[in-house]
């Protein structure tokens, strides 16, 4: 009896661990401010959101990408022009705040309104701080714009991406 107990603690203390020690690594950042559609979703601010209401710090693909959900399936809606995203008022320089709950190596962090990039900042393969600030001149764009910004990572194959409904004066 006392050899059955054993076993079955190791047994409880093996499964334990291994839950908790290998539990999967929830990825790793978007825009705060101005509030992309993740963070809109995740304060409830956007209707039927899905899964990124939870995890909006995990909208990761392929590098080269051009759209709000990194061909993330379970995260499409993020990509949805038809949902009632709210839109920031800016003038025509944002400083756009990330917050990263995984610190990546980075290689470069890219700015887009349409396919136009209008910044590009280069880490040369630094790992960020805890959050990210970049000061961005949005160029001649005007009026109601989405802004997709993208994160590359400099030692995989990903990006993390993140879209803002702007609306530049």
């Amino acid at each position: 009896m006392r050899r059955a107990m054993t076993l079955l603690s190791a047994l409880v203390m093996a499964i334990g661990a291994t839950v908790f020690v290998t539990s999967p690594a929830y990825a790793h950042g978007y825009i705060s401010s101005p509030p992309s559609r993740q963070a809109n979703c995740a304060q409830g601010k956007v209707p039927n959101c899905g899964d990124i209401i939870w995890e909006p710090q995990s909208v990761e693909g392929p590098k080269g990408l051009r759209n709000c959900h990194g061909n993330v399936a379970r995260f499409a809606q993020l990509s949805d022009e038809s949902k009632p995203w709210p839109v920031a008022r800016v003038g025509k320089t944002v400083t756009f705040n990330w917050v990263l709950t995984a610190r990546h190596a980075t290689s470069t962090w890219e700015y887009y309104i349409g396919g136009t990039r209008v910044a590009l900042f280069n880490d040369g393969g630094r790992q960020p701080g805890a959050t990210v600030s970049h000061t961005v001149n949005l160029g001649s764009a005007t009026g109601r714009q989405k802004l997709l910004a993208i994160w590359n990572i400099a030692d995989t194959a990903n990006a993390f991406y993140s879209c803002v409904d702007l609306q530049i004066s």
